[in-house]
């Protein structure tokens, strides 16, 4: 199950949503089965969880820790492996969470 959360207000969720199905394509997953929620409320921000976006989530958990960040309609800020802050999550963190859910799912 993959989730992509988004805000209008962010002008980076159209590349992170094309590098998630880049992801999923590349391990064999089907890229247009990701479902695609638009936040448009902050009372939405609440009730999602939704701590920024993008905002991905593979079988219901975040591709990065979200610490202790607060709800609402912003841009978030990812943490590239190297430190560097970034509008994106790195690559190989999606890349992870999606090998992690396929694997989960074959040892059922």
């Amino acid at each position: 199950d993959v989730e992509f959360l988004w805000w209008r207000g962010c002008p980076s969720w159209e590349e992170a949503l094309a590098e998630l199905r880049e992801e999923m394509r590349s391990i064999g997953l089907d890229p247009g089965s990701v479902s695609v929620r638009h936040v448009d409320t902050a009372e939405e921000a609440t009730r999602a969880g939704f701590v920024g976006s993008p905002t991905i989530r593979v079988d219901g958990r975040d591709v990065q820790d979200l610490g202790a960040e607060p709800t609402g309609l912003t841009c978030r800020v990812y943490r590239l492996r190297d430190g560097r802050p970034s509008p994106l999550p790195d690559r190989a963190d999606v890349r992870e969470a999606l090998a992690a859910a396929v694997e989960g799912a074959q040892a059922k």
